[in-house]
Formats: structure tokens, sequence, C-alpha cells
């Protein structure tokens, strides 16, 4: 019970002098143990710059093929060949498929025949038509010329009578005939569609690529047997160019109406796996309606994409270049640090101590910052060794290969 009363009473004693002795400052001269007997903290320093730094939007996007097309078989019959491999990039024109061709040759055979068939029963009724006509006319000339020969008594009524009947004869036999030509000749306008018809059916035994693009899966294969426009055989997206869908708030819906009108917005993407390398477009769409569940601006820009970084379906970060901010305060992202009074920069004075200052900070881009308050152009700021510093300590400049040698 003692000791645990004495235990008690250390602690508070300990305790009641903890404060003074943090609050106690060290002071000069104090054998090494003071600010100014303490080492100086190695830092990396850079200065701050101006620059004219570009106003952007930064926001993450899909990637989306330019056009997505479903091959279908326009005919039906047996897959006889596949002239392309998954995955392969293919010209338009490319042929795909070939379907079995011989059911649609045998009918473009038959309709041919039948054009010549038709083609001979014209030259055979217009061969009737002329004989016919010339038989029409003699009777005409006969049966006037027993009218005459009746009138004058020197022929009998049935003799005039009879020619008159013949001659009429003759006429609807020749409008007959005329007919049976009509006929004929609509018969092989009919037989000569059947035949386009039929060659269209030929061509599409062979099925080429409508677009420029690349190859998915293939998804019926050589052996089977496909109906007319019935399942898909494969899958193209054309990726040059391609689409990149993004939203940004609809707060910058009338900046970017007002910039975008006359000339083209540039759009720069980088993929999350590899921030390095990036793709550079312009804005091609925006949208004609602000999503009110959002409160957002869909925007859809356009990229070469020649270099086949972008792929349909990718999420990638997009930024969008407004306008350019002239003569700002630039310093690197990792001079900026958090505190419980906000942001502040380690400036550098000349007598090589620092001091913490408050900054505002304004929009980021690639690795760097601008400050809008709190900062001029050239002064000298602390970008690396944060961590060791305080307000009023002493450092030394180490150059970036030697930073953090010999340092624990």
């Amino acid at each position: 019970m003692l000791r645990s009363q004495c235990l008690v009473a250390m602690l508070v004693t300990v305790a009641a002098g903890f404060p003074a002795a943090c609050n106690k400052q060290p002071t000069k001269g104090m054998g090494g143990k003071g600010l100014a007997g303490m080492p100086p903290v190695p830092v990396m320093v850079a200065k701050a710059d101006q620059e004219s730094v570009p106003t952007q939007l930064r926001a993450i996007g899909t990637v989306d093929a330019s056009a997505i097309v479903q091959v279908k078989s326009q005919i039906a019959g047996e897959i006889v060949k596949v002239a392309f491999t998954e995955g392969q990039n293919v010209a338009q024109g490319d042929l795909l498929f070939v379907i079995d061709p011989r059911p649609y040759e045998d009918a473009l055979q038959q309709a041919e025949a039948n054009v010549a068939r038709d083609r001979a029963q014209i030259v055979q009724y217009q061969a009737m038509l002329a004989r016919d006509e010339a038989q029409a006319k003699y009777a005409a000339t006969d049966a006037a010329l027993q009218a005459s020969l009746h009138k004058e008594g020197l022929t009998s009524t049935e003799q005039a009578d009879q020619a008159h009947t013949t001659a009429a004869t003759a006429r609807e036999s020749a409008r007959a005939t005329h007919a049976s030509l009509d006929t004929a000749r609509a018969t092989l306008e009919s037989d000569l569609a059947a035949v386009q018809r039929a060659r269209l059916d030929v061509s599409y035994c062979e099925i080429h690529a409508p677009i420029s693009g690349r190859t998915g899966n293939l998804l019926v294969h050589a052996g089977n047997l496909v109906k007319v426009n019935d399942v898909p055989l494969v899958v193209i997206h054309k990726v040059v160019p391609i689409f990149v869908n993004f939203s940004v708030p609809e707060q910058h819906l009338a900046a970017i109406r007002r910039l975008s009108t006359g000339r083209k917005l540039p759009v720069t993407v980088s993929s999350q796996d590899d921030p390095g390398r990036s793709e550079t477009g312009s804005l091609a769409v925006i949208d004609n309606a602000v999503d009110t569940t959002t409160g957002t601006i869909h925007l859809k820009a356009v990229f070469d994409n020649r270099s086949g970084m972008l792929w349909p379906g990718q999420f990638v970060t997009a930024v969008l270049t407004l306008d350019n901010i002239p003569n700002a305060t630039v310093v690197p992202a990792e001079a900026v640090q958090s505190g419980q009074r906000g942001s502040f920069i380690y400036v550098v004075k000349p007598d090589s101590t620092v001091e913490a200052r408050i900054v505002t900070p304004g929009v980021a881009f690639g690795k760097k910052m601008v400050i809008e308050k709190g900062l001029a152009p050239g002064e000298t700021i602390v970008i690396d060794g944060q961590l060791r510093l305080f307000p009023g300590a002493r450092i030394e400049t180490v150059a970036p290969g030697k930073f953090g040698l010999g340092q624990s």
C-alpha cells in the first residue's frame, strides 16, 4: 500500500513538471543543446516559379469505340470458311466469312435461264406480231375492196361480209399477239430482277468487314448453319478514332460553351495503371442536357489513338484544358504541407533558417501546384525533408542525388 502511494506521488510530481520542461526554450550557447547548437537539417529546396498555368477540369472517363458493328449473315447457309483470327485488326472490305455459295449459284443459273427463255419468247412474239399485223393490213385492204365492189354491184353481199369478218379477225389476232408480247416483256423484267436478287445472294455468301476496326471473339464457328439476320458472327470495334466519355460539374458549362466556340478545346487522358503515358485529343460533343440527378454535364472527346493506348471500356483520367492563368506562382506539389491552420510551406530565409508560411493553394497540374496567396515568385522553398523541420530551424541544402544518404 505504501509503495503504491509513493508511485502515485512520483507520477504527479513528474506530470506537474512536464509542461514547464516542454515550454522551456533552448537558449544560445548551451554547449550544442540549444537551437544554435543543433546540426542543420538536410533538405531539398527549389524556387517558386512564375508560369502561365492552364485552367483544367479533371474527371474519370470511360473509353468507347467510335463505332460498334455486329456482323450478321444476310442469307441462310453453312459457314464454310472463317478468314480472320480473333482479336485481329481488319480493314473495311476485308473478307471475314464464306457461306456455302452452291445453292445460290444454282438459283442464279436458273434465273439466268428464265431470262434467256423470256427473251426467246419475246423474239417469237415479235415475229408473230409482225405476221399478224401484215395479215390484218391485207385483210383490211381486201375488205375495203370488197365493200367498194359491193356498192357497184360487182360482188355479192356475202363476199363483202366475209372480207369484213376476215379483216376484223386478223386485227384482233394482232392485238392478242401484241398483248402476249407485253406479257413476255413484263416476265422478262421480273426474271431480270430475280437474276439481280440471285447475284446479290451470291455476293452475300462472302461477308466482308463493314468498317475498319478490331474483331472480338468468334461467336459462330465454321461448319455451323446460320439464318438470315440471326445471331452476330463477330463484333467489330472501331478504335481509330476512339471516344472518351466523362462528366464535369454543370457550373462549368457556360465557360465550356463559350471557349469551345470557334476552336477545339484540348483534352488529355492517361490510363490509371500507367499515368506517365498520355494521349491528347479534343472535345467533340457537349451533351444537350444537364443530368439533374448528378448535376453534371456529359462530354465526349475524340482521339486519333494511333498508338493504340486507349481501349474500349477502359477507365482513364481525362483533363479538359479551358484557359490559361497568366503569371501564376507555381511550386512543386510536394512543397505544400497540411497543418492545423491550413496549408503551409517552409520558406527559406536569408540566414538559412525556415519559416512556416500559411499559403492558399490553387489548381494542381501535373506535379505542380499554383499558390494563389502567401508566396512570391523567386522565393526559396523546401520540397523534401519537412518532417524534421520546425519554425526557425537551420537547414542545409542537399543535391537530389545525395538527399537521404546517411540519414536515419
